[in-house]
């Protein structure tokens, strides 16, 4: 139990680094799945950015929705 929360944090740390996440990453950062954010967006609760067909996400703005409390 103790090596499988070390790999998540492991996992999570270099998130702290980025100031732009993709899907993956920035449903992570927020504890979601995946099709939890795509709902997200579909909503307008999040504004991704578009490049070559990948969505991305700036932290700066998942960390003002979790400040906010809005979903």
């Amino acid at each position: 139990m103790l090596e499988h929360a070390t790999e998540r944090n492991v996992r999570i740390e270099p998130i702290r680094d980025l100031s732009w996440l993709d899907s993956k990453e920035a449903a992570t950062y927020l504890r979601k799945t995946a099709n939890a954010l795509r709902i997200m967006v579909y909503r307008g609760y999040v504004k991704p950015r578009k490049f070559r067909r990948r969505l991305y996400f700036r932290k700066v703005e998942l960390d003002r929705l979790l400040e906010s409390s809005i979903f």
